[in-house]
């Protein structure tokens, strides 16, 4: 009985050392998660659609038109690499701007600003209300937007110009419907 014992104390003791070797081999590393880095919102939603926005996916949505001139219609759409690469730069920037609605706690307008151009619009307080109320809805409003600017990229990178049309007309919508339910809700003037 005691060379049982004895043996099974020595499988015991063994397992023990393999085990103790194996964690000095291979520490578990116990850090502590770093916290969240904290965003800092400066500009303003309003701001951000001004200034980097509108913008940008104008040059996007006037890249390709048709322009009616004495001399008869005139077709225009990006030709040249050059072309194609500036109208990346654009998307580029509607694409990570998108990113920056996700910021909670960011001001609607800066102070006394009006976010009325014909008088549908709501308040800034009355738009924050309506985010905050919403904030899944709004999330998801901005991640249409940003689904919508990356197939700007697709069809630029493709230099496909019905595509691009098409992507424009997708970001279009997307940013009619968040603004249609945030912005200017019950509008009933013809869109």
């Amino acid at each position: 009985m005691f060379k049982r014992f004895n043996s099974r104390l020595k499988i015991l003791a063994g397992s023990v050392a393999s085990a103790s070797l194996l964690m000095a081999c291979n520490p578990a590393t116990t850090e502590p998660a770093a916290p969240p880095i904290p965003f800092k919102p400066v500009a303003t939603l309003q701001e951000i659609m001004t200034s980097i926005i509108d913008p940008n996916i104008d040059f996007i949505w006037n890249s390709v038109s048709s322009v009616s001139t004495a001399t008869g219609t005139e077709e225009r759409q990006p030709q040249t690499d050059e072309d194609w690469r500036l109208l990346r730069q654009h998307a580029l920037a509607v694409t990570e701007a998108a990113n920056l609605l996700f910021i909670e706690d960011r001001p609607i307008a800066a102070a006394n600003a009006v976010t009325s151009s014909g008088g549908a619009e709501l308040t800034p307080a009355a738009i924050k209300t309506l985010i905050t109320e919403h904030r899944l809805e709004f999330v998801k409003r901005a991640q249409n937007l940003q689904n919508a600017a990356q197939g700007l990229l697709v069809a630029i990178d493709a230099k496909n110009v019905e595509e691009l049309e098409k992507a424009g007309g997708e970001v279009e919508q997307a940013c009619e419907q968040c603004h249609s339910q945030f912005w200017y809700p019950g509008d009933a003037r013809p869109k």
